[in-house]
């Protein structure tokens, strides 16, 4: 047991150092000359290609942190905005990121740090070790060797006891002790790579504004579900008990007119089921139940009046709220593209890639859409925010017209296969 954990704490801080220097040192190197070159125009292509690759270092030592010592370190990365950058755009979401020069920061504090508490949490035992066995075997057959602090030739054989002994305390303190000083150096990158205060504080006021949006969207829902509910369903199910008693009371005297009331009756009774199911699945599809967001958005666009291209690539199915947030998102799009863009096709494509969920709604029609001018992008736009998801709106005048919407999720339940089709 006592071998292993030193064995640990060997490999954790060689894994450290080698790291700082294979990786952390070069990295820093080429972020300074890709930085420095950007005017040159080679800079501009290299660097965000150099800023993804020490954040992957990053994530990374996030992982280890966790793992290994139990430090949780968030990333603090801003999400790249939908619908694609250029080149210079790329770069000014990159640099607008405080994450990123905290990064880079830390690409360069990490070469000293590591290699001081990597020696110092993991190499100790090992120089210890040497001091045990190798120093006064190296003394004993060539007459010179170096024991932890001195040479063994200038002390003979009190220098090899004193190599044996002070090796022995080495490997005995370090061992212990050792995960202290690499659980400090996961301590110096949670300070450094996890957000800000300043960072903390912005994302709990976009929550709060978020959440104040979706408290307000449920109760705008609410109040059209019991609006729905009382003026259609209602009013004909107090309709037909009204027929119904009538009936009764004709039965005996005018039982042909008692008839016609039962047959109002039973079609008014057709028409509320009718509306109780056209409710309900306005609230939550049966077929986003039974066959998730693949197959609820391909119902979708069947019965659409114009074709549409579905292209979905999902390995598993999302939480139950995502994937309604998705649905209805999508279902808005498509419903706006019938209704107001004068397309002859539309396309959707779905995807789920880096832990987000790509959803993307395009038309052949005349284009000019606003969200600024339409409630119902601004619903969806509320109702994505309240999972951290985003949408973008390219529309020129003329078209086409690409509605990109992003959700922040996991996926459960993988299948084997995408699938493709037209509607």
């Amino acid at each position: 047991m006592y071998g292993r954990r030193a064995f640990t704490n060997l490999v954790r801080g060689v894994v450290q150092i080698v790291v700082a220097y294979v990786a952390n040192l070069p990295l820093f190197i080429l972020a300074v000359l890709s930085i420095a070159f950007i005017p040159l125009g080679v800079g501009v292509v290299l660097t965000p290609v150099v800023i993804q690759a020490i954040r992957g270092l990053a994530n990374q030592q996030r992982v280890w942190a966790a793992e290994w010592w139990g430090v949780e370190i968030a990333v603090p990365y801003r999400p790249e905005p939908p619908g694609g950058l250029g080149p210079f755009g790329r770069l000014k979401w990159l640099f607008s990121d405080p994450a990123t020069w905290r990064d880079l920061l830390w690409t360069f504090l990490n070469v000293p740090v590591a290699l001081v508490l990597g020696i110092l949490g993991g190499l100790l035992s090992l120089y210890g070790l040497e001091g045990v066995a190798v120093a006064p075997w190296l003394g004993q057959v060539t007459g010179y060797g170096w024991g932890p602090f001195w040479p063994l030739d200038d002390y003979g054989l009190l220098g090899i006891i004193g190599s044996v002994v002070l090796g022995a305390v080495l490997v005995a303190v370090s061992v212990p002790v050792g995960p202290f000083f690499l659980k400090a150096h996961a301590l110096f990158c949670q300070a450094l790579l996890a957000p800000t205060r300043a960072a903390l504080t912005e994302r709990v006021q976009r929550l709060t504004e978020t959440r104040s949006e979706t408290v307000d969207a449920s109760a705008a829902e609410l109040r059209r579900i019991e609006r729905d509910l009382h003026d259609g369903a209602q009013a004909r199910l107090v309709a037909l008990s009204m027929n119904i008693g009538l009936a009764e009371e004709m039965m005996k005297h005018d039982p042909e007119t008692a008839a016609q009331l039962l047959a109002e009756a039973r079609a008014a009774s057709g028409t509320a089921l009718t509306e109780l199911r056209d409710l309900v699945r306005g609230i939550h599809p049966p077929v986003l139940a039974e066959r998730g967001l693949d197959g609820a958005v391909r119902a979708l666009a069947l019965g659409l009046p114009l074709p549409v291209d579905v292209q979905s690539d999902l390995p598993g199915r999302a939480d139950a709220p995502v994937e309604s947030a998705a649905y209805f998102a999508v279902a808005e799009m498509l419903a706006n593209v019938v209704k107001h863009s004068g397309a002859r096709r539309a396309w959707l494509q779905i995807e789920h890639s880096d832990d987000r969920l790509l959803m993307i709604v395009g038309d052949d029609g005349t284009g000019g859409a606003d969200p600024a001018r339409g409630s119902g992008m601004r619903g969806i736009e509320r109702r994505l925010a309240a999972f951290d998801g985003t949408m973008a709106v390219t529309s020129p005048p003329g078209g086409p017209t690409v509605v990109t919407m992003e959700l922040p999720c996991a996926l459960s339940s993988p299948k084997i296969s995408p699938s493709s089709e037209t509607g």
